[in-house]
This record gives C-alpha cells, sequence and structure tokens, in this order.
C-alpha cells in the first residue's frame, strides 16, 4: 500500500494542544514493527513499541544448537533495494551478511516423482526438457497475446495460463507460490499477490516485453539472498537491543482511544497495567490481531472485524540433521519445490547447509522442509512423531535421505501466511476507511503491505514516513 492511496486527513486548529514531546505508539514488535521503530528513531521522532510475546520478531526467529542452526520462520533475505542496504547499514548487521551461496542460483522442482533442476537462463529453458516444445513456443508468442480485462480481480492461475499456459502454471508458478505464500495461485490475486506481474502486462502489455524494458532501465545490482552467522534473528535482536526500555516485552494492549487529537493505549503486562498518551499510534499487527483491536472512539474500526476473514493457512516447518553420507542427492542448490499435480505430501525443502554457512555440523547437512500451506493444512494436525515419519519417506524418496536424523526439530504455525486472495482489495479498503476517520491510526504490515521481509521492512519505512508527516504538522 503506497501513502498516496491513502486518504489525507487534514488537521484542525486545535491539533497543536497536542503535545510536540509525546512519543508514537507502535503496536507489534515484529519487524515491521522495529523497523517502523528505526525509522521513526531516525527522524528524531520518540516510540515506544507493545510486544505481547516474550521476544521480539515475530516469527523472525532463530535457534543455534551446537553446531546447528535453524530458522523457525523465514529462511532468507531479500536484499534487492537500496534502501534494504541502506537499513542493514543503519542497523549496523552490513558487515554481518552472509550471501547465499552460488549454489543457491539451482532450484529444483520435482516432475514425475524427481526432482529436475529448473531452467536459470533464457538459453537452458529453450534447450532443457524441463518444459514441452508446445509450452516453449507459447511462452515465445507471449508477446503477442492482448491485454486482459481492465477490470476485475484476476487470479494467479487464469493470468498465467492466459499468457504462459498450463504445464507453465502446473511446473512453474505453482510451486513457486508454494514457496512464497504456502498458497494455491487458484485463489490468489495476481494484482495484490504479485503486483510487479501484474503492472508488467498493465503497462507494456505483455511480460516479456516490460522485463526487458525494465532490465535495460535498471542499471546495478539484482539483489542477493542474505542471511547471518547467527540467523535472521540477529535483525530483530539489534534492533531490539538498539530500542532498549522502548521495546516493551509481554505488554498487551487492550485498547487504544482517540481523545481530541491525542491517542491513549491501555497495555497490561505481567508487572502492571496502565495506560499513556501518544502523538499517534501504529499497528503493525496479523489479520487475526488488528481484527481484536478495541479501537475506541472510532465506529468506523468495526470494519476491521473483517481481517478475519484473510486466509492465514496452517504450516509446519520440520529441520532435520543429517550425515551427509546419508543423503544421495548433492544437494547443490536453493532446495527443491513439489508442484500440486505432483500430489506430494510437502511443499517443499530447502538445502539450508548449502545455502549459508554454520547451519550444520562438518560432515552434515540441513534440511528444512514445509508442510500445509492452503494445500493440505491437515496435515499440520499430525503429532510431531508422525509429521517427522512423513517427512522423512517423502525425502527418501525424492533426495535418497536414508538412516536416523542427527537432529529433528518441528516449528508450527497454526495461522501462517496472509493469503492475497481474489477480492483482496475489501481488506485494503477497510484499513483506509479505519485511517481516514481517525488521523493519527496507522495500519499496515504484512495484512496489506506485502509477506516477505523486504516487504515488511519497507512498510516499517512507509508507517514511519506516514506519522512522521503527521507530527511535523502537530
Amino acid at each position: 500500500m503506497n501513502s498516496v492511496d491513502r486518504p489525507q486527513p487534514s488537521l484542525p486548529s486545535d491539533a497543536s494542544a497536542v503535545s510536540s514531546g509525546l512519543p508514537v505508539a507502535i503496536i507489534g514488535g515484529g519487524i515491521t514493527g522495529l523497523a517502523t521503530a528505526w525509522y521513526l528513531r531516525k527522524l528524531g521522532v520518540p516510540v515506544v513499541v507493545f510486544e505481547a510475546k516474550g521476544q521480539p520478531g515475530g516469527v523472525m526467529a532463530s535457534r543455534r544448537e551446537g553446531d546447528w542452526l535453524l530458522e523457525t520462520g523465514p529462511n532468507t533475505l531479500f536484499e534487492n533495494t537500496a534502501a534494504i542496504s541502506d537499513f542493514l547499514r543503519g542497523v549496523g548487521l552490513e558487515n554481518r551478511r552472509l550471501v547465499a551461496s552460488p549454489e543457491a542460483n539451482k532450484r529444483y522442482v520435482v516432475r514425475r516423482g524427481r526432482p529436475a533442476a529448473l531452467p536459470a537462463t533464457p538459453l537452458d529453458f529453450f534447450t532443457s526438457p524441463f518444459l514441452s516444445v508446445r509450452t516453449k513456443l507459447g511462452v515465445l508468442a507471449e508477446p503477442f497475446r492482448g491485454r486482459g480485462p481492465a477490470e476485475g480481480d484476476e487470479s494467479v492461475a487464469d493470468f498465467v495460463t492466459r499468457r504462459l499456459g498450463q504445464e507453465f502454471l502446473d511446473f512453474v508458478v505453482n510451486p513457486f507460490v508454494a514457496g512464497v505464500y504456502a498458497g494455491d495461485p487458484g485463489a490468489l490475486s495476481v494484482r495484490h499477490a504479485f503486483p510487479k506481474l501484474h503492472a508488467l502486462e498493465r503497462d507494456h502489455g505483455s511480460l516479456i516485453r516490460g522485463a526487458l524494458r525494465r532490465r535495460t532501465a535498471t542499471a546495478g545490482p539484482k539483489g542477493s539472498m542474505i542471511s547471518f552467522p547467527e540467523g535472521l534473528a540477529e535483525v530483530p535482536l539489534a534492533l531490539a537491543s538498539q530500542l532498549g526500555s522502548r521495546l516493551r516485552l509481554n505488554h498487551d494492549v487492550t485498547a487504544v482511544r482517540r481523545i481530541g487529537w491525542l491517542w491513549q493505549v491501555d497495555f497490561t503486562s505481567p508487572q502492571e497495567t496502565g495506560s499513556g498518551n501518544f502523538a499517534a499510534v501504529i499497528c503493525a499487527l496479523p489479520p487475526d490481531a488488528l481484527a481484536a483491536l478495541k479501537i475506541e472512539g472510532v465506529p468506523e474500526s468495526g470494519s476491521l472485524a473483517i481481517m478475519r476473514e484473510i486466509p492465514q493457512p496452517a504450516v509446519a516447518s520440520v529441520f532435520l540433521g543429517y550425515r551427509r553420507g546419508d543423503v544421495t542427492h548433492p544437494l547443490d542448490g536453493f532446495g527443491m519445490l513439489t508442484p500440486a499435480v505432483e500430489k506430494r505430501r510437502i511443499l517443499g525443502t530447502l538445502f539450508s547447509s548449502t545455502l549459508f554457512p554454520g547451519r550444520a555440523p562438518a560432515g552434515h547437512v540441513a534440511l528444512t522442509t514445509f508442510v500445509g500451506g492452503s494445500r493440505q493444512p491437515e496435515l499440520c494436525d499430525r503429532d510431531d512423531a508422525a509429521l517427522v515419519a512423513m517427512v522423512q519417506e517423502e525425502l527418501a524418496d525424492l533426495l535418497g535421505v536414508h538412516g536416523t536424523p542427527v537432529i529433528c526439530r518441528v516449528q508450527r504455525w497454526p495461522r501462517a501466511i496472509s493469503q492475497y486472495v481474489v477480492g483482496f482489495q475489501k481488506f485494503k479498503d477497510a484499513c483506509y476507511a479505519v485511517e481516514a476517520a481517525a488521523p493519527g491510526l496507522f495500519l499496515g504490515g504484512p495484512c496489506c503491505d506485502g509477506v516477505s521481509l523486504s516487504n515488511c521492512i519497507g512498510a516499517g519505512q512507509r508507517l514511519a514516513e506516514a506519522a512522521g508527516r503527521r507530527i511535523a504538522r502537530l
């Protein structure tokens, strides 16, 4: 969501009654909320961050167990803009960056029951047997196909089938969607889930023509997948360290209320129950938490109950460590993804110890497998032993894994990634309406700004700039 899309309410003359020394309250200590706090402090605006859990970062968490390192949430950060690089430099992590191994450029997709390397270059695409001649010819014809309807909200599946064909959807886009959203391309909106893809057709009439023009117009590096020696958790931990006492862990916000041009936040924690006055409130919460937040004095806030309707299917992450000799596959890539048409019981597996160093002891490998999502959420209901056994069976068949794992850990997310489904605009509109009716209240994060870590950091910058503009006018 861009700030230009949002109504910009004017401030009446009595807004000067608001003290310029009041901080901004940020509700939610995940990466969006922490990034928002960092950007606000960079603008010279004081903040207080309320986080209901006992640690910062939300789903962005890492765990070190001896020589093993596992991510319990996201596994990589895509450093694809100067803003992300500047952010990491400002946080003090620039020199701790680990760029993914060059082998990670290879991606495997299961086809006919075996992992096959996805073509990485145009030449590979046309010489590889991965896709049929018919599909290749269809891709060549893509620039000559007309634009889709200007109105309406098209699914990713309909969009890709229309422009590139069914086989391309089944074996390229479907597994990619499983890797990003753990979702179903038949349910996701191309306009909202993949806005850059949608914009290529809208602006250039063709995906290929648009991609070539953008590539010509854009200079510099195209981005890198990165992490850190102790995992992605280094980012929220560094941000939390800088915030110090301004980060209130184990503080559950029970209500926010508008009092004239001030905002009051009520909170409770194991040590205290209280309230405080703030110049603005920023909500960086997942959809269900945003829907449950009590916002007093803003009748329109009732419309946020609709946020509960955003699908967030369950996902389980199964981390398994093996002796290198117990895995036949060379593991020479980012990982493998499974298309729905292959009817596997896993969404995909990251070759974690190939991606970055320090993820497994010498002579061992680490594999992180994802289960559930929109495709098979019921699999997440299995107990840990059954889930691990199922994953072992799949990896034995696909990667030649045998023997007993040296380590196994299961992480469950009952409500995982927000699905930007067809019709998602109604959720954005609900946020717009509440913001327009409540000057000084700002909503954002994975519920509407994008689900990747780079999206969340970008959302933090957007929210901070919007709040900073309001405070500058007070």
